[in-house]
């Protein structure tokens, strides 16, 4: 089985697209910039995209929205 699990993932955040685009934004974070280290203190995967989803699980990693008054602006 892997870890984290998809339906773990998918109770800390809103959808499949909130999950890919937060842990790939981290994961790209992380590999870019050797000096961000993962914010779980002992990952189990070895692999940026791993890891990033850990921080997801672990509640380490969030999604922001933004304040509806810039959403309301942008339309």
């Amino acid at each position: 089985m892997l870890y984290p699990s998809i339906d773990n993932l998918l109770e800390k955040l809103d959808s499949k697209y909130s999950l890919v685009t937060v842990s790939a934004r981290r994961a790209r974070e992380m590999k870019e910039d050797t000096s961000r280290a993962p914010l779980v203190k002992v990952a189990q995967s070895s692999k940026f995209v791993g890891m990033a989803l850990e921080e997801v699980v672990h509640d380490q990693l969030t999604k922001k929205t933004p304040p509806a008054a810039v959403l309301e602006k942008s339309k």
